[in-house]
């Protein structure tokens, strides 16, 4: 009997994850949600006081080089040789004090004979580098172990599979394989350190539909939408014309049952309703104490004022963060998105749109956990952004194609910042990072990226290598950017 109840576990974990990727209505979301909620108390670290890290996802691959630029002299040359084209749709991006210029900024620790700069869609983001709040990480992706531009051309030394996919990269920037992975490093990490909650069920939380990034082996993450807990469909109000309807239906969906599938439908509809009726009361809580709705961003293109989603969705991490005394909670993962950053054509006005919306949803966030609730939480919520890829740094007329390593913000009062960590890239083609039309090969790895901010987060040296698959292959473990 207990290899049979294994086995149900395994499938009931598994289904879940299929489902909540499946197209099956917002009613049905709940029963793709947490299925097993408790970890292994051996593999479990008790921690004090609250922390938080949200994962800021760009899908479609964000181009690092017209993000974080380097602008001395011969830099800035060799930008615009190669990023000007001779067509209307140059890339290139106006100089350092000229109308609608990159916006400079001066890391602490200097590299010498270099200047560097921000998109000048990025005010906000500049406000908190400069403030010490924010810090960039430079040049980063998907690593088995440390590579050399000789390595990487002769194959000498394992390779992350599927490079410069879209739906490959993404899930080893969350997961550490190809499409298909099962399990994530927000995931894992919630696994151990689930224990400090009261309720599991709130420890990896996406305001932003099914991610890998969150799925762990003993905890499945808890979706959520803009409105707070997404209700099962004819609990309440009125069913197919009548108030009584509702408790028949709730009787039906959640009564016990000798068969094994039924018996386990039920037990996770009941989690789901106890779930909504924790989390919805405090939210509301929370919105109505002080969680304030994000201004209009401006778009830089036209100058309208327009509603953020990014930041809506930002919103709904800081009201779950409120509420998180009223929901046991002691340490979080959330999952936040947006999409659009497949810029092979139409890059100058497409990527300033989109990184005037991160700008300002970050800056948003940062304000809100400045003083939430009277609280100033800055110091216990860290966010980091990540993306598939990096992009060319050769334009192809209008944009530009995939890449492999990028730079990428980490923001919160917990950062060591006004920083750029690593050396940044030679600009310009045929350097020893260059794996081909200014591709860059990563110089920091995810899991490098990823322990750092776990170690942080709580998980000791043991934890981290479980987390993290190919960390031990790394001398440098932790990059230095988290006070």
């Amino acid at each position: 009997m207990k290899k049979i109840n294994a086995s149900r576990r395994e499938f009931l974990r598994t289904s879940a994850l299929l489902s909540a990727s499946s197209a099956v209505g917002a009613t049905a979301a709940p029963f793709a949600l947490n299925l097993l909620t408790v970890a292994s108390a051996a593999a479990q670290t008790s921690q004090s006081g609250y922390k938080a890290l949200v994962c800021l996802f760009m899908f479609g691959a964000n181009d690092h080089a017209n993000t974080v630029l380097a602008t001395d002299s011969s830099s800035w040359s060799q930008y615009l040789s190669v990023r000007t084209t001779n067509e209307s749709g140059s890339i290139a991006l106006p100089a350092v004090g000229t109308a609608g210029g990159v916006l400079p900024i001066t890391p602490d620790t200097a590299q010498p004979g270099r200047s560097f700069a921000l998109h000048p869609a990025m005010g906000e983001l500049k406000g908190l580098f400069d403030n010490g709040r924010a810090a960039i990480i430079s040049n980063v992706g998907p690593l088995i172990v440390p590579t050399t531009l000789a390595q990487y051309k002769a194959a000498s030394v394992p390779l992350p599979p599927k490079l410069f996919s879209h739906n490959d990269q993404q899930s080893l920037w969350q997961a550490y394989a190809p499409e298909g992975a099962a399990y994530g490093w927000g995931g894992r990490m919630g696994d151990l350190l689930a224990s400090n909650n009261a309720n599991p069920l709130f420890t990896a939380i996406s305001a932003s539909g099914n991610a890998v990034f969150l799925a762990g082996k003993n905890i499945n993450q808890y979706q959520v939408s803009s409105s707070g807990a997404v209700p099962i469909g004819g609990l309440s109000g009125s069913l197919f014309g009548s108030s009584a309807a509702a408790n028949p239906l709730k009787a039906i969906i959640t009564s016990d049952n000798s068969n094994l599938f039924h018996k386990e439908y039920a037990a996770v509809t009941n989690r789901s309703i106890n779930a909504q009726s924790l989390l919805s009361p405090a939210m509301a809580a929370a919105g109505a104490s002080g969680v304030p709705n994000p201004t209009q961003y401006t778009n830089p293109n036209n100058g309208a004022l327009t509603t953020n989603p990014l930041a809506v969705q930002l919103q709904t991490v800081a009201r779950i963060i409120a509420g998180r005394s009223t929901l046991g909670a002691q340490r979080q993962v959330f999952f936040v998105s947006m999409g659009g950053f497949d810029t092979h054509d139409f890059q100058r006005t497409a990527q300033a749109d989109l990184l005037a919306k991160v700008s300002h949803a970050i800056a948003y966030f940062d304000t809100v956990m400045g003083n939430l609730q009277g609280a100033d939480l800055r110091n216990q919520v860290t966010l980091f952004t990540a993306s598939d890829f990096g992009r060319t740094f050769t334009s192809n007329g209008d944009g530009t194609d995939h890449g492999w390593g990028s730079h990428h913000f980490i923001a919160g009062g917990a950062v060591k910042g006004r920083n750029i960590y690593g050396d940044f890239p030679v600009t310009g083609l045929k350097h020893n990072q260059d794996v081909g039309s200014g591709s860059l090969l990563p110089q920091f790895s995810v899991d490098q990226y990823g322990a750092t901010l776990a170690s942080w987060f709580g998980l000791n040296a043991t934890q981290i290598n479980d987390v993290f698959p190919n960390i031990k292959n790394f001398s440098n473990r932790n990059i230095g950017f988290m006070a």
